[in-house]
């Protein structure tokens, strides 16, 4: 009997949403470490903006689309718009919120190992 190695291209079970969960810190930071758990937390805080930037946008879309009176099937348009504003903005509490609490554990930890 043959074996053959596992195939490079099938797609296995991936999850979703996760990420930063096999940060594991050394026994000893550096401060090079901790600038760039600084750097992530800050790319956290913009990405967050960003998605509510992109929120606002929809549902600015949204209410301008409701408002045109000459067209009406435009107003599907502004309907699913200021659905998918909402789902914008959950998503990128969610995310953000994940990552928060990822970051939080990581520095307490590091606060652990240091004493």
């Amino acid at each position: 009997m043959k074996f053959l190695p596992p195939n490079p291209m099938r797609i296995t079970k991936m999850k979703i949403l996760r990420f930063g969960r096999d940060l594991k810190p050394d026994e000893e930071i550096i401060l090079r470490d901790y600038l760039a758990i600084e750097r992530t937390r800050l790319a956290n805080e913009r990405t967050l903006l960003s998605y509510i930037r992109s929120s606002l946008y929809l549902i600015l879309g949204g209410i301008a689309f409701l408002q045109l009176e000459g067209f009406a099937n435009i107003k599907y348009l502004g309907i699913l718009s200021l659905l998918l504003s909402v789902v914008f903005l959950v998503i990128g509490v969610y995310r953000f919120m994940l990552l928060k609490k990822s970051l939080k554990n990581l520095y307490y930890k590091i606060e652990h190992t240091n004493e």
